[in-house]
């Protein structure tokens, strides 16, 4: 790709996030889009076949790689429970506020289809993203530290509380009072890692 059609590219890509953190995945056409970065509906459709094709790509190149790099910054698999779970807390939730383009297509990917299309249109299986998450769980279970349960449940427990933290972070970005700091998402963690200590 030339470096003009690369620079498009990647103003596509922002202003599709800059929407959709805005105004919503469901308010993002491609005419819209198109409208925005000033350029011609057809030339969106050059590289994507539809709406869906664009969204999927824009996931898996733009925000996925990214999110996994940042969120591992630090963290070993062999950390112990606390130290791990803090690590990842710390660094996930750094990653979000960062990143509020990146954080609401992730929140509506994760209310819609979109991730699911997204894992299998690149052929994403599970654990090939976030490994090391994966190995520190199974050791930890291996070693009693934690309850058995399935990875879909660790991840419900590990990071849900965090993205709903992240969320009232925005709220709250509009407040006098930021109420969200990184001292509380860590003492809301140490709740959480008690909870799911043996």
């Amino acid at each position: 790709m030339r470096p003009k059609n690369l620079e498009k590219e990647e103003a596509i890509r922002s202003i599709a996030l800059q929407i959709i953190a805005e105004e919503g995945l469901e308010n993002l056409s491609m005419q819209k889009l198109a409208k925005a970065a000033n350029v011609s509906p057809r030339t969106i459709y050059i590289k994507y076949d539809s709406k869906e094709d664009f969204l999927v790509k824009l996931f898996i190149d733009e925000v996925l790689g990214a999110y996994e790099k940042a969120v591992l910054e630090t963290f070993r698999s062999d950390m112990d429970f606390p130290e791990g779970v803090k690590t990842i807390w710390l660094n996930t939730f750094r990653y979000l506020t960062g990143n509020r383009h990146h954080f609401a297509l992730i929140q509506h990917g994760k209310a819609s289809p979109l991730l699911n299309k997204a894992y299998q249109k690149a052929n994403i299986r599970q654990g090939h993203f976030f490994a090391p998450i994966h190995h520190f769980l199974e050791r930890h279970i291996a070693t009693g530290a934690i309850r058995n349960f399935p990875f879909d449940v660790h991840r419900a427990l590990l990071f849900s509380p965090l993205f709903d933290l992240a969320s009232e972070y925005f709220d709250y970005r509009e407040r006098p009072h930021q109420i969200i700091t990184e001292e509380l998402v860590l003492t809301c963690c140490d709740v959480m890692i008690k909870g799911m200590l043996n």
